[in-house]
């Protein structure tokens, strides 16, 4: 399984009235495991920044004058992503900007729905968490995961910090120390700055199960269904 845990920072709140991405930051994770194949890009908006939305992740106009523009980097962004799980916090969010940049260069309209499957973790937290806060902050703070050392938003940091999260959120374990300051418009200063590391414990095993034991599955679940007269659970969408 695919899955990228992806994250955004912007000019402003609504792409309705033409506000840009301007960095996009993913992680990707195969079978829960970080691989390192992150995808990560600073991106020209051509237009100012909210000072509202520098104050967040400290992205300047300035900083961003030689990146490229979404255009330049689409195809590499629609190669990276298509056919995996975006996980998402907050997800409409993110996902309308990346539509909006999509619809702005000419591809289909709700393009990322069609390439992806979309998971907002937000929603997960809200139904585990029901009356608390459940802000990408508060979850560390709940799973103790630290970031205590992130003194801006930037888009790959957390998406690091939001995949420890869903990890742990969803059964697994994991930390992130982070080391370093954000350099003027917004730039972590060097690739060093993030540090992960692992609990005391052994690493997962995955094991799957071979071809005589998958049918020798099934025909367990077929007396199942005999002996009910229905579907068993276990073939139930």
């Amino acid at each position: 399984m695919r899955q990228i845990v992806l994250d955004t920072e912007t000019t402003g709140l609504e792409p309705k009235q033409g506000h840009r991405i301007i960095e996009v930051g993913c992680v990707e994770l195969v079978d829960r495991r970080l691989t390192g194949n992150n995808f990560h890009q600073y991106l020209q908006p051509d237009r100012e920044i909210d000072d509202a939305a520098v104050e967040v992740h400290g992205i300047t106009t300035e900083f961003l004058a030689d990146k490229p523009r979404f255009e330049d980097v689409v195809d590499d962004f629609i190669s990276y992503v298509d056919g995996a799980e975006l996980i998402i916090h907050n997800a409409p969010f993110d996902v309308g900007f990346l539509n909006a940049e999509l619809d702005k260069v000419g591809r289909e309209e709700g393009l990322l729905e069609r390439l992806c499957i979309i998971t907002d973790t937000l929603v997960m937290a809200r139904k585990k968490h029901p009356g608390q806060r459940n802000s990408l902050d508060a979850l560390c703070r709940r799973y103790e995961i630290d970031n205590s050392q992130r003194q801006l938003h930037g888009a790959l940091l957390d998406s690091e910090i939001l995949a420890d999260v869903y990890l742990v959120m969803t059964g697994g374990q994991g930390a992130l120390s982070f080391g370093g300051q954000l350099s003027e418009g917004g730039e972590q200063n060097g690739a060093a700055a993030i540090r992960r590391f692992t609990t005391a414990r052994d690493s997962l095993t995955i094991v799957r199960a071979n071809e005589a034991e998958s049918q020798a599955h099934e025909l367990r679940l077929d007396a199942l269904d005999k002996a009910s007269g229905k579907s068993c659970v276990w073939r139930q969408d």
